[in-house]
């Protein structure tokens, strides 16, 4: 979220707006400064903590500071936050947009008076509609969440690598112990699967007695299972390199839009997720990527199939490679941005 509104705050700048970026207090980093036009001012916040009672009055706390920092005159007000939109002024609710980026809990209905709801996948939006009256569901505007990079390297993507790369938390419900399972029916010897994300609970991982169950999954050596990468920049080299990116979420309302398949995308390795509805926004099947019912009882061996059928058809893969890299272009900063002051210049 934080390297979404960095860029689209930078993007709005380049528009002649002026942008106050206001959030956490954070080591090194000052708690004024301005880059690239965007004016950050950071407040004291809080660690996160695993008690959700203690994690949501840290949260009340941090926003009431923070909602105080909004200058009167604002034009536009975006909230990130689960408090934010109760503690603003009343004043400010008018001008406010309730940015959602996961499924709502049942707090839409408590904010009055905002300006718009903005949801980043149609799921989000559905959701956002069932929680409120009829009356507001206009002011639900979807905007799927951009790139955070922009690259404009063409993609050889015949002479790829033979890697399958799944990015993202090992925890249960991403689906890693169907990847590894089904991976282990491939018999073809000389494509690698690679898995990189964190196993800590603290970080949303499944934590360490997962990590050792997916690894006593492990029947060749030709997986492997590496710590989170947050340099985008040494991530993207792993997306350049792979062929297939599997996403096989078992998160029935935890996913909400699917960044990292889209940002594999963005390099040319096509994608084979879950049939969850968020992907379906960017992710056409048999198109710019393929889609596995994981509710199937037979979901490993779908899932292997759907591997193996892009491993060995090289055109195939190739073509689909093709469209999927148009993500660069459709969810771009600049292409998403429009779409953000697009919004903020409608009536509510």
């Amino acid at each position: 979220m934080e390297k979404r509104w960095f860029q689209l705050s930078k993007e709005f700048a380049k528009h002649g707006h002026e942008v106050i970026h206001l959030s956490k207090e954070y080591k090194n980093l000052p708690n004024k400064e301005t880059i690239e036009g965007v004016s950050f001012r950071r407040k004291s916040g809080f660690n996160f903590h695993s008690n959700k009672l203690i994690s949501n009055f840290y949260d009340f706390l941090y926003s009431y500071k923070i909602t105080r920092l909004v200058p009167d005159d604002a034009d536009v007000i975006v909230t990130n936050s689960f408090w934010s939109p109760v503690l603003l002024k009343k004043t400010h609710r008018r001008k406010t947009i309730v940015d959602v980026a996961r499924m709502p809990k049942g707090q839409m209905k408590f904010y009055k008076g905002i300006r718009f709801y903005r949801a980043n996948s149609t799921p989000v939006a559905e959701a956002i509609k069932n929680e409120v009256s009829e009356v507001k569901h206009h002011m639900v505007k979807t905007i799927p969440n951009p790139l955070t990079f922009k690259t404009n390297k063409i993609e050889n993507t015949i002479d790829k690598e033979k890697l399958v790369l799944y990015t993202g938390r090992i925890h249960p419900e991403k689906g890693i112990h169907l990847l590894i399972q089904s991976f282990n029916e491939i018999t073809t010897k000389d494509w690698n699967l690679v898995l990189i994300g964190s196993y800590k609970v603290s970080e949303g991982g499944g934590g360490e007695k997962y990590l050792m169950k997916l690894k006593s999954m492990v029947s060749k050596n030709n997986v492997e299972i590496l710590n989170p990468i947050y340099d985008i920049n040494k991530l993207n080299e792993y997306y350049q390199r792979s062929s297939i990116f599997v996403y096989p979420s078992l998160a029935e309302k935890g996913e909400t839009f699917g960044l990292s398949p889209l940002e594999a995308m963005a390099w040319g390795s096509v994608p084979i997720v879950s049939d969850l509805t968020c992907f379906k926004d960017f992710i056409k099947n048999g198109s710019n990527g393929l889609i596995f019912n994981h509710r199937a009882k037979d979901r490993i061996e779908l899932l292997s199939k759907m591997m193996l059928k892009l491993i060995l058809d090289n055109e195939k893969r190739n073509k689909m490679s093709q469209k999927a890299i148009k993500v660069r272009d459709s969810h771009s900063i600049e292409n998403i941005g429009a779409q953000f002051l697009n919004m903020f210049a409608l009536d509510s």
